[in-house]
């Protein structure tokens, strides 16, 4: 499908939710008294892949029982840009917004992201600021990808292939 094609047929569908929407939400308390997150409108936002959930339970459990890492990955996927790279400077502020709190946050924060990268979700680099100065945020897809291989009858992995083909998400070199 060519490119002209794609764009056209996102394009209607754009158009049948937002008709599907505001039939929806219609009369004195429509769809224009909301207060709606319009990602064309508004800064501070992030383009976050359709298959989250799936590669964040995926995460959780290869992390091991009471160390979920889904949190503190979102933590960074909220702070990233386009280029895949984050330079970390306040590591109290990550790991509050990764959830923690109190004397040890950065200490949970820290053994969290040693687990994010033992696992291949991110790699880094020491700098200034001590560990995890640098971070790089790697296709979480490829990383699933290789953390369940060899496991043909794997629910969540199963489940993230038919959530990607439900989207057109696609492994590199397929």
């Amino acid at each position: 499908m060519s490119q002209k094609a794609k764009a056209a047929g996102a394009k209607k569908l754009h158009e049948r939710r937002i008709e599907l929407r505001n039939s929806l939400w219609n009369g004195e308390d429509g769809i224009e008294t909301k207060k709606l997150w319009i990602r064309n409108k508004h800064d501070g936002y992030t383009t976050l892949p359709r298959t989250f959930p799936y590669i964040a339970r995926i995460m959780d459990r290869e992390s091991g029982k009471g160390t979920p890492l889904s949190g503190t990955y979102l933590a960074l996927w909220s702070n990233v840009f386009d280029e895949c790279f984050l330079e970390i400077k306040e590591k109290k502020r990550y790991a509050f917004e990764s959830g923690f709190s109190g004397e040890r946050s950065v200490t949970t924060w820290t053994n969290r992201m040693r687990k994010l990268e033992e696992l291949g979700f991110i790699e880094s680099r020491n700098g200034t600021e001590g560990e995890f100065n640098y971070v790089l945020i790697i296709n979480p897809l490829e990383v699933c990808k290789v953390l369940c291989q060899g496991k043909e009858n794997d629910e969540l992995f199963n489940s993230l292939i038919a959530r990607m083909s439900s989207v057109g998400a696609k492994f590199e070199n397929e």
